[in-house]
């Protein structure tokens, strides 16, 4: 939730699984932003094929994106 919010530069109070997109908190524009700071924290290589907003829709999604990428 700390790359979300330094990246959307919006406190986010938002449920884990509500979309952050139609909430407004990101736009597609800072979804490159977010997966850099997302890299940057979980020292973790996002492909570009995965650069989906779908798949970084909610905290819960992003979640569980790290969880396959970390293991």
């Amino acid at each position: 939730m700390k790359c979300v919010q330094e990246t959307a530069k919006k406190t986010v109070t938002i449920d884990p699984e509500e979309s952050l997109f139609e909430s407004g908190v990101l736009d597609s524009f800072v979804l490159p932003d977010l997966v850099s700071a997302l890299e940057t924290e979980f020292q973790v290589q996002v492909p570009d094929a995965d650069l989906n907003p779908r798949k970084f829709d909610s905290i819960a999604r992003i979640d569980a994106y790290l969880d396959t990428r970390i293991r």
